[in-house]
């Protein structure tokens, strides 16, 4: 039985063809047109009405590793409510399970360096992130649109680069099947070279979030 933080290759593929990037190092999927552009066009005006600097969980000495701008949604919000909604028939995660829905925006030159989403266990900041919701489990992100040269999601371990496109999603565990990290989920999110780049970011974890 899947656990409720959780998803499965089953239970993505049952409702929507998600296609399922092949590596025996790293669960991960993508599926486009998960969003329709009306939607993803709203999100974008929300994006850009409350955005701010990005910051990172654990620092470490690079002021540059993380560069672009960082919104917190608001979970009222009848496109963020329509957002959860189909994250929730994708996926079939409590939605209780889940973080507040983060949107970024990169513009030229911004770039989120290689990383993983999960935390590192014994980290100095584990025990701030980590006590109440436990380890992340699921990232789902979704670009909400196309970009003119650069921006894609470089996963290194595998050398897998995903392009953006609009209203397409992408998803991955970010554990092992024993439930240990997976480093292999490394992935950056490389510099925009013209245009925007904006995207939809989703964490679940473990236990409830509070």
């Amino acid at each position: 039985m899947t656990a409720q933080g959780e998803s499965s290759a089953t239970i993505l593929r049952a409702n929507a063809p998600v296609q399922i990037i092949p590596s025996p190092k790293l669960e991960l999927f993508q599926l486009r047109d998960f969003l329709p552009l009306p939607l993803c066009h709203r999100l974008i005006e929300l994006i850009d009405a409350n955005r701010r600097p990005s910051t990172i969980a654990d620092a470490n000495g690079d002021d540059y590793f993380r560069t672009s701008e960082t919104c917190d949604l608001d979970p009222d919000e009848a496109a963020v409510q329509d957002l959860e909604s189909r994250l929730y028939s994708l996926s079939a995660i409590d939605p209780a399970f889940g973080e507040p829905v983060q949107g970024q925006r990169y513009a030229v030159g911004q770039e989120f360096k290689a990383h993983t989403d999960y935390f590192e266990p014994n980290g100095p900041d584990w025990e701030k992130y980590c006590a109440v919701a436990g380890q992340r489990t699921w990232t789902f992100m979704v670009y909400l649109n196309d970009v003119t040269a650069g921006g894609g999601t470089r996963f290194g371990v595998i050398k897998k680069t995903v392009q953006p496109e609009a209203g397409k999603l992408m998803c991955w565990n970010n554990r092992r099947a024993d439930g240990r990290p997976n480093p292999n989920t490394l992935h950056h999110g490389m510099k925009v070279r013209a245009g925007t780049k904006y995207v939809i970011t989703k964490w679940y974890r473990e236990k409830p979030w509070l």
